[in-house]
């Protein structure tokens, strides 16, 4: 399980540092959906079920809330927070059909490639390395980035 190209398990910078698992609870805080610059990734399964939750055509959808960029569909931002577009209070308001670079979130590779690079995700998530954050296992970490 988990041993494919995509798998955690061919990450540079070693594992031991990984091996045991990793802590982190969601505090909800929202700091995941704003901040600097950057970009959403929509699939078009994902488009069509964002879509479908607020009521809206998927073409009133990407015309309202989204952006193409290289040939790719963006979530858009507020142009002077780059908050999410979907962030209100601190909250997501798509939520419950979140993109999966949303649902993947601290699991991404470029916070796991080395401690470090953990480290650092860890000083803008209050949620990694949380004190009351369980220890999740690697293959639990493999399982939420393949579902």
């Amino acid at each position: 399980m988990g041993r494919g190209k995509g798998s955690l398990f061919f990450l540079g910078g070693g594992m031991s540092w990984r091996q045991k698992g990793l802590r982190f609870q969601c505090t909800g805080c929202g700091k995941c959906c704003t901040g600097g610059p950057g970009y959403v990734w929509l699939n078009n399964e994902e488009t069509e079920a964002i879509a479908c939750f607020l009521q809206l055509s998927k073409e009133d959808f990407l015309k309202k809330f989204t952006r193409l960029v290289r040939g790719k569909i963006s979530l858009l931002e507020d142009p002077k927070s780059f908050d999410c577009v979907f962030l209100k209070k601190n909250r997501c308001k798509v939520y419950n059909c979140r993109p999966k670079q949303c649902r993947t979130f601290p699991w991404w590779k470029s916070n796991l490639t080395s401690f470090q690079a953990w480290e650092r995700a860890a000083k803008e998530c209050e949620g990694i390395n949380h004190k009351d954050a369980p220890l999740i296992s690697f293959e639990e970490i493999e399982k939420q980035i393949e579902s």
